[in-house]
């Protein structure tokens, strides 16, 4: 006992006198006192206690609780005394948070059967909210939309319009003037007539024209004549008007009147032939009417038409207005505008380019439809005093309701026994919880715990708040993230099972909230990098919106204020994981977290550690980066965490920065460095050093418990056998000259001063680091070994660590032993595989050009 006092006094005096020595230091001593402590207890005990961490702490012993010291054991007693209390405070802030509906609740509620016959204790006419209320959502539901009109939509029409307009334009000068004669030499309809008949008819109707002129017939080849059986009315009439022009006026004109019909049959047959749909928003009927149009009335339905388009787009066409009514529309705004053929001509082009152009004023029908619900008069309802409001056993109804708590009959209060039942409810999440963390994450620590309680009472609070959305899909990705996707899906579940039972919330609402936050809290833990985070709040997002929206199909909402709530709901969605992926970092430097994302980050090369790691000490940079890819290997065949695994190897060996000549990998054939001390005992403080300033610099760089940890485990407590053994030979060799101390005393080995001081490996992972540090050397130095050679001298080492008790708290199992050595040596085959030998005469000829 004086031992351990002796030594503690020494540990207080150390700490007072150097603040910047690290933890491991006041841990080692603090083992030692242990040791002593122990073995003074128990002289013929031989077995070395191992030590631990927890919670970052530097460790502590391993011993039973009946073998603590007195001090130790009342903090170890304190602390388990103090997990019910922290329990406790949990549930019933959860209870009293969650529970709100419990704290003002009637016992006599609509739906419920009165207990005893009530009667009114004075006259009132008391106002039935909840009869209101559902008027005043009728009114909303009834209300008709404020329309506005779509500035755009009226340009698109007026712009088609204008093109179909140019496009006829176009055409018409293609075909040519009309008429192309003047109408006192042939009327409107024969020059119609005449510019369409194919030649043929068209000589045939001049042979007939011609008949009774042969005395003096000009054109020769006309042979034939029309049979008088197949000359329709259009015919004749062409015929009687040439022969009267051709009496009326010379031969000379008459031939140019026959010449320009020719020109103009050409220029039609042109204008056909330029494009088979002219003009695509009229029939085809209607391009032929196009071109038979006169130049005047062309005209006129090029400057009335767009006049009209604007004057019933002005007025509005509503979506959904049926065909018929909008052509009745058009046929009055141009009835005695044109001629009857350009009537067509201006009716078709308008009811083929008009669109509804009438859109929802979604401020004005909020308006409209609140100011409808306020001019709802509420619901009254009388009694007298002495009136039977409702009698022993009826069902309470609303009327009945307001009455009951207008008199204060209602017996509103907290509600016990539902608040002491909700409690259990919250209880047994926290049991469950529990049990997903033994499973799932067995390491989760108190703050973790403060965590997950702050996150859940966050909840609560938004809702109190009146948020328009609950926060499950950012607490879901948060705990994901942070934990995994177990405990992610557990605590999104959970909280909405307590939202639904303790708040008064929106079915649409809470279940949209909820599915994605269960997606999130699955999908949490399996993102690599900000942009999958970016991609996964857009289907948070889409999948919010779109859950609200067929929930609320058959609510009887409008459409557009549907549609503008489910938009709104998608908008939160993605607000909610921009919020946890903007907090996810203040959350890991304050909790002491480590996530996927921020071990990708940190084993970044450049990170300045690391590019202090492969400049001051480059062999050790190399030989961390064969351990990680050894340690990652065996991780990921084990169903480890292989990002943990490989950040942390990556830093396991930082502290061999404080004297990089002091390890063989970094002497590059430069004189031993332990040669020249020649002090076995010295330099085993200058190695085991490593661990320590490793933990100094890494406090500095603010890396996570999680990656320091294993600067210390990788190591363990394991024995510096080189230096041991040195140091055995030295005491050897003067056992019969006992050598002394600087400070006097006799020279004597003590096993301690070349072990590490640990802690052993306390996760898989850090064991795996050990194995995978412990066997890196020795396949290195295996060049021409066969791989059973190699896999019986990685077994070899990795039994030594098994019986040295290296592994008793890491998790691995013997099992696991001989599987880890099998990836190993497959890794080894990998980096050394066969490759071709060049010949020397190849290598030293130059290429032939």
């Amino acid at each position: 006992m004086k031992v351990l006092q002796s030594l503690v006094h020494r540990l207080e005096k150390t700490h007072l006198l150097d603040n910047l020595r690290p933890l491991s230091h006041y841990s080692s001593a603090f083992h030692q006192a242990i040791r002593s402590y122990k073995n003074a207890s128990n002289p013929t005990e031989n077995q070395r206690s191992q030590p631990s961490v927890s919670d970052g702490d530097a460790g502590y012993c391993t011993l039973p609780a009946s073998q603590y010291p007195p001090k130790i054991k009342q903090s170890f007693l304190k602390k388990a005394g103090r997990s019910p209390l922290v329990l406790g405070i949990a549930i019933i802030s959860l209870t009293s948070t969650f529970g709100y509906r419990f704290y003002n609740a009637p016992k006599l509620d609509i739906g419920k059967a009165a207990p005893q016959t009530l009667y009114a204790p004075l006259s009132a006419n008391v106002i039935d909210k909840s009869a209101t209320d559902l008027n005043r959502s009728a009114a909303r539901k009834d209300t008709l939309s404020v329309l506005m009109l779509d500035q755009t939509v009226n340009q698109t029409v007026m712009r088609s319009l204008q093109q179909q307009l140019q496009q006829g334009s176009d055409l018409r000068q293609t075909a040519g003037a009309f008429p192309y004669v003047r109408t006192s030499i042939l009327t409107l309809f024969t020059q119609a007539y005449l510019r369409k008949l194919p030649e043929s008819q068209w000589q045939a109707l001049l042979i007939e024209a011609d008949r009774g002129f042969s005395q003096n017939r000009s054109i020769s080849n006309l042979k034939t004549a029309i049979p008088a059986s197949l000359m329709d009315t259009a015919a004749q009439k062409a015929i009687a008007e040439l022969r009267n022009y051709r009496r009326s006026v010379e031969m000379s004109r008459y031939l140019r009147l026959v010449q320009s019909v020719n020109e103009s049959q050409l220029k039609y047959v042109a204008a056909l032939a330029s494009s088979t749909e002219p003009t695509p928003a009229l029939p085809d009927e209607l391009n032929v009417v196009l071109l038979d149009l006169t130049d005047a009335d062309w005209q006129t339905v090029r400057s009335q038409t767009p006049k009209i388009a604007e004057r019933i787009l002005a007025q509005g066409i509503s979506p959904g207005l049926p065909a018929s009514i909008l052509a009745a529309a058009v046929q009055l705004q141009v009835k005695g505008e044109f001629s009857n053929e350009a009537e067509a001509i201006a009716s078709n082009l308008l009811i083929s380019l008009l669109q509804p152009n009438l859109i929802q004023d979604e401020n004005q029908t909020r308006e409209r439809a609140e100011q409808a619900a306020q001019g709802i008069q509420p619901v009254m309802v009388s009694i007298n005093r002495g009136e039977k409001i409702v009698r022993a056993g009826d069902i309470i109804s609303s009327k009945e309701f307001a009455l009951l708590d207008h008199f204060g009959l209602s017996r509103r209060g907290i509600d016990w026994f539902g608040l002491v039942g909700f409690g259990v409810l919250i209880s047994g999440s926290v049991v469950v919880v529990w049990f997903v963390k033994r499973r799932f994450h067995p390491s989760l620590r108190r703050r973790d715990g403060v965590l997950l309680w702050l996150l859940s009472l966050s909840t609560p609070l938004l809702v109190a708040l009146q948020v328009p959305s609950i926060n499950l899909p950012a607490i879901g990705l948060l705990v994901g993230g942070f934990y995994g996707a177990p405990l992610g899906l557990t605590v999104a579940g959970l909280l909405t099972l307590l939202v639904a039972v303790g708040m008064e919330v929106t079915w649409s609402t809470l279940i949209a909230s909820a599915t994605t936050g269960l997606m999130c809290g699955w999908l949490g833990g399996r993102l690599r990098s900000r942009e999958e985070l970016a991609w996964l709040g857009v289907g948070v997002g889409a999948l919010q919106g779109l859950i609200y929206l067929v929930l609320n199909v058959a609510s009887g909402i409008v459409w557009y204020t549907l549609l503008s709530a489910s938009g709104i709901q998608a908008l939160l969605g993605l607000a909610w994981v921009i919020v946890a992926l903007g907090i996810s970092p203040y959350l890991e430097q304050l909790f002491d977290l480590v996530t996927t994302i921020r071990l990708v980050e940190l084993a970044n090369p450049n990170r300045p550690l690391l590019k202090r790691l492969a400049s001051e000490a480059p062999g050790t940079f190399q030989h961390t980066l064969f351990v990680a890819t050894l340690a990652e290997a065996a991780a990921r065949a084990l169903g480890g965490n292989v990002e943990l695994v490989r950040t942390g190897t990556l830093y396991h060996d930082i502290g061999k920065m404080h004297d990089p000549q002091g390890f063989i990998e970094n002497q590059m054939g430069a004189p031993n460095k332990h040669d020249l001390i020649n002090d076995p005992w010295i330099s085993a403080e200058i190695i085991k050093k490593h661990v320590t300033e490793g933990i100094v610099m890494a406090r500095k760089a603010r890396l996570p418990k999680a990656i320091r940890a294993f600067i210390p485990e990788h190591q363990g407590t394991m024995l510096i056998a080189y230096f041991y053994h040195q140091a055995q030979q030295q005491v050897e060799k003067h056992f019969d000259e006992p050598q002394l101390n600087p400070d006097g005393t006799i020279l004597s080995l003590n096993e301690n001063d070349f072990r590490y001081d640990g802690p052993i490996p306390q996760s898989r992972e850090t064991g795996i680091v050990m194995l995978a540090d412990s066997c890196e050397a020795a396949l290195r130095s295996l060049k021409d070994a066969t791989p059973e050679e190699a896999l019986a001298m990685i077994n070899k080492i990795l039994r030594a660590r098994w019986q040295d008790q290296q592994l008793v708290q890491s998790g691995l199992t013997r099992n696991e032993m001989t599987e880890i050595a099998t990836i190993f040596v497959q890794v080894w085959q990998q980096f050394n595989h066969q490759r071709i030998a060049y010949p020397k005469l190849a290598i030293a000829s130059p290429p032939s050009s």
